[in-house]
Protein backbone atom coordinates (compact mmCIF):
# COMPACT_ATOMS: atom_id res chain seq x y z
CA UNK A 1 0.00 0.00 0.00
CA UNK A 2 1.41 3.39 -0.99
CA UNK A 3 1.66 6.03 1.71
CA UNK A 4 2.26 9.75 1.70
CA UNK A 5 5.49 10.89 3.33
CA UNK A 6 6.47 14.32 4.56
CA UNK A 7 10.20 14.65 5.19
CA UNK A 8 11.63 17.80 6.74
CA UNK A 9 15.34 18.45 6.91
CA UNK A 10 16.32 21.37 9.11
CA UNK A 11 19.72 20.29 10.43
CA UNK A 12 22.62 22.47 9.35
CA UNK A 13 24.73 20.26 7.07
CA UNK A 14 27.86 22.03 8.32
CA UNK A 15 27.05 20.75 11.81
CA UNK A 16 25.76 17.23 11.03
CA UNK A 17 26.16 16.36 7.35
CA UNK A 18 25.49 12.62 7.89
CA UNK A 19 22.10 13.36 9.43
CA UNK A 20 21.20 15.46 6.40
CA UNK A 21 22.16 12.82 3.85
CA UNK A 22 20.31 10.17 5.84
CA UNK A 23 17.22 12.36 5.46
CA UNK A 24 17.84 12.65 1.72
CA UNK A 25 18.42 8.91 1.42
CA UNK A 26 15.26 7.99 3.34
CA UNK A 27 13.14 10.38 1.29
CA UNK A 28 14.69 9.01 -1.89
CA UNK A 29 14.04 5.43 -0.79
CA UNK A 30 10.37 6.19 -0.10
CA UNK A 31 10.00 7.86 -3.51
CA UNK A 32 11.79 4.97 -5.25
CA UNK A 33 9.40 2.52 -3.58
CA UNK A 34 6.48 4.41 -5.11
CA UNK A 35 5.32 6.40 -2.10
CA UNK A 36 4.21 10.01 -2.48
CA UNK A 37 6.99 12.13 -0.97
CA UNK A 38 7.06 15.83 -0.18
CA UNK A 39 10.33 17.10 1.23
CA UNK A 40 10.84 20.44 2.96
CA UNK A 41 14.24 22.05 3.50
CA UNK A 42 14.32 24.55 6.36
CA UNK A 43 16.88 26.54 8.33
CA UNK A 44 20.43 26.02 7.04
CA UNK A 45 19.46 22.70 5.43
CA UNK A 46 18.43 24.82 2.43
CA UNK A 47 22.12 24.76 1.49
CA UNK A 48 21.57 21.15 0.38
CA UNK A 49 19.75 22.57 -2.64
CA UNK A 50 22.73 24.72 -3.67
CA UNK A 51 24.62 23.16 -6.58
CA UNK A 52 28.12 23.91 -5.29
CA UNK A 53 27.25 22.83 -1.75
CA UNK A 54 25.66 19.47 -2.59
CA UNK A 55 28.55 18.68 -4.94
CA UNK A 56 31.07 19.31 -2.13
CA UNK A 57 29.25 17.17 0.44
CA UNK A 58 30.31 13.68 -0.70
CA UNK A 59 33.72 13.85 0.96
CA UNK A 60 32.24 15.04 4.27
CA UNK A 61 29.88 12.06 4.45
CA UNK A 62 32.32 9.41 3.15
CA UNK A 63 30.50 8.78 -0.13
CA UNK A 64 31.74 8.38 -3.67
CA UNK A 65 31.90 11.57 -5.76
CA UNK A 66 28.44 12.46 -7.09
CA UNK A 67 26.48 10.37 -4.57
CA UNK A 68 24.82 13.31 -2.79
CA UNK A 69 23.82 15.00 -6.04
CA UNK A 70 22.46 11.71 -7.39
CA UNK A 71 20.42 11.19 -4.22
CA UNK A 72 18.95 14.67 -4.52
CA UNK A 73 18.25 13.99 -8.20
CA UNK A 74 16.12 10.99 -7.21
CA UNK A 75 13.92 13.41 -5.28
CA UNK A 76 13.85 15.91 -8.14
CA UNK A 77 12.70 13.13 -10.47
CA UNK A 78 10.38 11.13 -8.23
CA UNK A 79 8.99 13.22 -5.37
CA UNK A 80 5.62 14.91 -5.31
CA UNK A 81 7.23 18.20 -4.36
CA UNK A 82 10.39 19.85 -3.09
CA UNK A 83 9.82 22.77 -0.76
CA UNK A 84 12.11 25.22 0.95
CA UNK A 85 11.82 27.98 3.47
CA UNK A 86 11.83 31.31 1.69
CA UNK A 87 13.21 33.03 4.80
CA UNK A 88 15.93 30.44 5.34
CA UNK A 89 17.12 30.74 1.74
CA UNK A 90 17.17 34.54 2.12
CA UNK A 91 19.46 34.20 5.16
CA UNK A 92 22.03 32.41 2.97
CA UNK A 93 21.58 34.90 0.13
CA UNK A 94 19.17 33.08 -2.19
CA UNK A 95 15.87 34.49 -3.39
CA UNK A 96 13.42 33.36 -6.08
CA UNK A 97 15.00 36.01 -8.30
CA UNK A 98 18.60 34.69 -8.10
CA UNK A 99 17.84 31.02 -7.40
CA UNK A 100 18.68 29.92 -10.96
CA UNK A 101 22.27 31.07 -10.36
CA UNK A 102 22.73 29.08 -7.14
CA UNK A 103 20.40 26.10 -6.91
CA UNK A 104 20.68 22.68 -8.53
CA UNK A 105 19.41 22.82 -12.13
CA UNK A 106 15.95 21.48 -13.00
CA UNK A 107 14.73 22.01 -9.46
CA UNK A 108 11.01 22.78 -9.45
CA UNK A 109 11.14 24.44 -6.06
CA UNK A 110 8.11 25.41 -4.01
CA UNK A 111 8.95 28.44 -1.88
CA UNK A 112 7.10 28.40 1.42
CA UNK A 113 7.37 28.73 5.16
CA UNK A 114 5.59 27.55 8.31
CA UNK A 115 2.17 27.39 6.59
CA UNK A 116 3.61 24.92 4.08
CA UNK A 117 5.18 22.78 6.80
CA UNK A 118 1.91 22.61 8.70
CA UNK A 119 -0.18 21.84 5.61
CA UNK A 120 2.17 19.18 4.23
CA UNK A 121 2.72 17.45 7.55
CA UNK A 122 -0.97 17.39 8.41
CA UNK A 123 -1.79 15.69 5.10
CA UNK A 124 0.93 13.00 5.34
CA UNK A 125 0.56 9.43 6.56
CA UNK A 126 4.21 9.42 7.72
CA UNK A 127 6.29 12.37 8.94
CA UNK A 128 10.09 12.14 9.21
CA UNK A 129 12.35 14.91 10.45
CA UNK A 130 16.11 15.20 10.23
Amino acid sequence: MSKSYFVQISTDPDVDPRKCVIGLACAGQAATEGHAVNIFFASHAVKLLHANYIDSLDDKVSQEPGWCRATLQILIDASEGIYCSTGSQAVVGVTPENAHEVLVPDLELNWSGPPGVVALSSEADVVLTY
